[in-house]
C-alpha cells in the first residue's frame, strides 16, 4: 500500500479506469497487450474447462499494405535521414540548345506489403479435435477498410455458417463495428456472444468507459454448460503484468477517435484524482 497526499493506492500498478483503458489503443501498447490479453485467456480458460476440451492459440497471417507498410524494407538510410537537414539534389546539367537531353529518372517509394500476424483462440474437442468456440479480440486492422478486414471478415462468415461458437471482443473505441443487425445502442465497447445453436439469434454485451469489463459466457457443446469468464479480473491481471501504469503518459490526451465531452471531463477528472495528471 503507498499513501499520497490525497487517498492510499492500495495497488499503484492497477489500471486508473474501472474497465477497459482507452490509452491503450496507442499503437505503442496495442500488440503488447493483445498478446498478453490472448495468453491471459487462454490460461482462465484452460482452468475452467473439463478433461473433455482443450484450448490452442492459433493465427492467421496476411499481407496488407494498409498503413505502415510503406516504410518496409526501406534502407536505413532513407528512413533515418534528419528532417532538420534540406535535401540537396544534385543541380541537372545546363541544356545546350539544339541539344536532345536523355530523361533522368526519379526516386520514388513503392508501397510494400506488410506481414500481418493475428492470434485467437480455439477450444477444441479433445476425443476429436473439432473447434467448438472461436474466440476473437478484434484488432484495429479488423475495424477499418482494406485487407486486415477483409480477412477477418470472411473467417468471420465462416464460423458463422459453421457448426462453431463464436466469442467476439471489440474492445476498441475505433473503427467500424462488426455487421450485424438489431436495436442495438452505440457503446465504446461490446462482446458478442454467438452460440451455434441458437443463431441468427446471439447475446451483445455492450458497455461504457466508465463501466467494468463483464463476465462473459463461453458456450462450449450444447450438451454442456458454458464457462464464464470474469472478463474485468483477466484485463486487471494483464494490465498489471504489462506495467502498463508506468508506461503509459496520462498526461496526454486519449487516442482517437475523441471523447464526447463528457466523458472528457469524467476522464480529466478520474485522472486527476488518481494523481497522473
Amino acid at each position: 500500500m503507498i499513501e499520497t497526499g490525497r487517498f492510499r493506492l492500495v495497488n499503484p500498478m492497477a489500471s486508473p479506469f474501472p474497465g477497459m483503458d482507452p490509452y491503450l489503443e496507442q499503437p505503442a501498447f496495442w500488440s503488447s497487450f493483445h498478446s498478453r490479453l490472448i495468453v491471459a485467456l487462454a490460461d482462465a480458460i484452460e482452468v475452467a474447462l473439463g478433461p473433455e476440451y482443450y484450448v490452442e492459440i492459433e493465427a492467421r497471417t496476411y499481407f496488407s499494405e494498409d498503413d505502415g507498410g510503406l516504410l518496409v524494407g526501406i534502407p536505413d538510410a532513407v528512413v533515418a535521414r534528419d528532417p532538420s537537414v534540406p535535401l540537396t539534389l544534385p543541380e541537372a546539367p545546363a541544356r545546350s540548345p539544339g541539344i536532345a537531353t536523355q530523361v533522368s529518372p526519379q526516386r520514388v517509394i513503392l508501397p510494400m506489403p506488410e506481414e500481418v500476424t493475428e492470434r485467437y483462440l480455439e477450444i477444441r474437442e479433445l476425443r476429436t479435435g473439432q473447434v467448438i468456440t472461436a474466440l476473437e479480440v478484434l484488432s484495429p486492422k479488423n475495424k477499418r477498410p482494406g485487407q486486415g478486414r477483409v480477412v477477418y471478415e470472411e473467417k468471420r462468415r465462416q464460423v458463422l455458417g459453421s457448426l462453431t461458437n463464436l466469442v467476439e471482443l471489440d474492445l476498441l473505441r475505433g473503427g467500424e463495428p462488426m455487421p450485424m443487425l438489431g436495436p442495438t445502442q452505440p457503446k465504446d465497447y461490446q462482446i458478442l456472444v454467438s452460440a451455434s445453436e441458437q443463431r441468427p439469434k446471439a447475446e451483445l454485451y455492450a458497455f461504457s468507459l466508465r463501466d467494468p469489463l463483464p463476465s462473459v459466457p463461453i458456450p462450449l457443446l450444447s450438451t454442456d454448460t458454458p464457462i464464464v469468464l470474469a472478463l474485468q479480473a483477466i484485463f486487471q491481471g494483464v494490465y498489471e503484468r504489462g506495467r502498463y501504469q508506468t508506461r503509459i503518459n496520462y498526461t496526454q490526451t486519449p487516442p482517437p477517435p475523441n471523447l464526447p465531452e463528457m466523458d472528457q471531463s469524467w476522464l480529466n477528472q478520474l485522472l486527476q484524482e488518481k494523481e497522473l495528471r
